[in-house]
């Protein structure tokens, strides 16, 4: 005789709770999940001006003018410079205190004039404001150290804010608008 093998029936595995169970871990998920949400440029803007108030005469020499295209080429004062030169530009623009007569003539009065194309790149305008930025942090930490600090930082955790370091070299930078036509 001749025995037959049984056939067993597969075991089933019971999904009517896989559709809860999803649910559950897509609301946990959503729970404990952060989501990154882009700061942008951090610049406090000057308040809107009085309609009423004639702006005030800037003299030619006090405004340091950066143009960029949008390959990323500089010009600073119509000459060719490159984003590494910027640095020291606006540091001598901004601490001539009158001594280059194609320079600034007092810290207070300098101004960083930033124009670019439309075109330009994003990351070629944020590396130009962190150039720009980087001169003035130059300054303060130089000035921190004449007056026999460590750096800025450390002048600004013992003396507190508002101080008179940045009141000397007031971070004046203008952003200008890119003509509508480039």
């Amino acid at each position: 005789m001749i025995r037959k093998k049984k056939t067993r029936e597969g075991a089933e595995v019971p999904s009517s709770s896989l559709a809860d169970i999803a649910f559950l871990l897509l609301v946990f998920f959503l729970v404990v999940t952060t989501i990154d949400i882009d700061t942008g440029i951090g610049l406090v803007l000057p308040p809107p001006p009085d309609p009423e108030v004639e702006p005030p005469d800037v003299r030619e020499r006090n405004i340091l003018t950066v143009l960029m295209n949008e390959r990323g080429l500089i010009l600073i004062n119509d000459q060719p410079a490159a984003v590494r030169d910027v640095q020291d530009l606006v540091f001598s623009h901004v601490t001539n205190r009158g001594v280059d007569p194609s320079l600034s003539e007092s810290p207070q009065q300098a101004i960083v004039s930033v124009k670019t194309d439309r075109q330009t790149q994003y990351e070629f305008y944020i590396e130009m404001l962190d150039e720009i930025i980087g001169a003035y942090r130059s300054v303060w930490n130089s000035e921190a150290r004449d007056l026999g600090y460590r750096d800025y930082q450390h002048y600004v955790d013992v003396n507190g804010e508002p101080n008179p370091i940045r009141r000397e070299f007031p971070m004046n930078i203008s952003l200008a608008e890119p003509d509508p036509g480039t």
